[in-house]
């Protein structure tokens, strides 16, 4: 194992003998975002603990700044106070820089939609090729005047806000993020506001409107949004259950490995991954210990031995579930027996990278047998030998979730792997390299 520091722009991996250790992950991504912009915007101050370190979730930090918000460290690390400012937030004298974050650009265009002042908000090169008509056209709908690259479909875009009123909107794609950009304009607008979704997709938003004293209906795949004047709440966030699941990959495919991640968050939008990997035979090698609740959301720390798993067909309502993780899921699947096929999951596409190419290519230089589909991707799984994947120079192709996941596979692969980019990690997991070293100490 390479002793380059975290910030190295390459990291060297090697399969160890045994595997094993207890660590916890960064709060869960999606609700740290959320934690922050809703206690922005409502009545009264908040203390929010166990928020992601994350370069994305401080994009969302800094933004909210901004435009007024007063957010301050709170003591222990991950620990902020944040002072609601109801719906009066403040015009920026600057550009809002969403990083490398789609959830920053996308949650608060629905926050600066409500506003009645002229805000700008870019991201880096990434972000602004990422598709933001998605958004820009509901948004329009309510009443906000907006304008993009390329007929108001990519970044930078121009928000003038104000004056929303409530409509009623099918959604294009099971996306939580656009979801939540409506929901977020909804709750200043003049009438209720409905959305139609084709499938579920992450519900952190409407748990949390609701925690914090606002309504939102849902009937089937129906919501219903109700204007309201959110009351802040103390959040404490549970980890990231996308994190966890590069540790989970780690434990069920390596030969001899014993892994405990303590406290994730274990939402029923955001557990598909955990219903793939019993469907792939994980059984008791993945297990749930001290189940509980913490802000309205489920908990629990999973113990992950090794087993061996056999190859599934994922796709439809699914696939919202563990968009994320499929990168991860993608390494997995070369371990197991059989085929693997992943199928309606063309959003892959406009992520940071176009995720289904590039985990494609990745895997196969360390000696995968995979394929690209329109939509997904095709794993001829190799089981669990030793020569599944041979280690090989890898990129993350500015890509946090496809460096963590090529880790992962010099964890599993025979010989010495290279990960280039290994910092873009620090996008969603700033101590990942650390936390994987630790794995190697705890079984040295």
């Amino acid at each position: 194992m390479s002793t380059a520091p975290p910030s190295s722009p390459s990291r060297d991996i090697s399969r160890p003998a045994s595997l094993g250790g207890i660590l916890s992950v960064p709060g869960d991504k999606s609700i740290s975002h959320r934690s922050l912009i809703l206690n922005a915007i409502a009545r009264g101050d908040a203390l929010v603990q166990g928020l992601s370190g994350g370069d994305d979730v401080i994009s969302t930090m800094r933004c909210l700044q901004a435009i007024g918000v007063n957010i301050k460290p709170a003591g222990a690390a991950g620990s902020y106070t944040v002072k609601g400012q109801g719906a009066q937030l403040t015009e920026p004298s600057d550009i809002l820089d969403a990083g490398n974050s789609g959830t920053s650009m996308r949650l608060l265009s629905g926050i600066l939609a409500s506003q009645p002042f002229i805000s700008v908000i870019t991201g880096d090169g990434s972000l602004r090729s990422r598709p933001m008509q998605r958004i820009v056209d509901p948004l329009k709908q309510m009443g906000a005047q907006i304008m993009g690259r390329q007929n108001d479909s990519f970044a930078p875009l121009v928000v003038r806000g104000g004056g929303l009123k409530g409509i009623e909107y099918d959604l294009p794609m099971a996306s939580a993020q656009v979801k939540s950009a409506i929901m977020l304009a909804g709750l200043s607008a003049t009438g209720d506001t409905v959305i139609h979704q084709p499938a579920l997709s992450r519900d952190h938003t409407e748990r949390m409107i609701t925690a914090m004293g606002g309504k939102v209906e849902e009937n089937g795949l129906d919501l219903v949004i109700h204007p309201a004047n959110l009351n802040a709440v103390d959040i404490t966030v549970p980890g990231d259950i996308s994190s966890a699941a590069f540790w989970i990959v780690a434990g069920l495919c390596h030969p001899n490995a014993r892994i405990l991640v303590r406290g994730v968050g274990l939402n029923p939008s955001r557990t598909g991954i955990m219903d793939v990997f019993q469907e792939m035979g994980a059984g008791d090698s993945l297990q749930l210990l001290d189940r509980r609740t913490e802000g309205g959301e489920p908990v629990a720390d999973i113990l992950v031995t090794s087993t061996e798993l056999h190859g599934v067909e994922i796709g439809g309502d699914l696939i919202p579930r563990l968009l994320d993780e499929v990168p991860v899921l993608a390494v997995a699947a070369c371990f197991a027996t059989g085929d693997t096929v992943i199928r309606d999951a063309a959003e892959l596409r406009v992520k940071e990278s176009d995720r289904i190419a590039t985990t494609v290519s990745e895997l196969t230089l360390l000696g995968a047998s995979i394929e690209a589909t329109g939509d997904g991707m095709v794993i001829h799984g190799k089981g669990s030998g030793p020569d599944v994947l041979n280690g090989a120079d890898c990129e993350s192709h500015n890509d946090h979730r496809l460096a963590m996941a090529m880790a992962v596979a010099g964890l599993l692969a025979e010989g010495e792997t290279t990960v280039h980019g290994a910092a873009d990690a620090s996008v969603s997991y700033p101590d990942f390299w650390q936390d994987l070293e630790l794995l190697l100490q705890d079984v040295r």
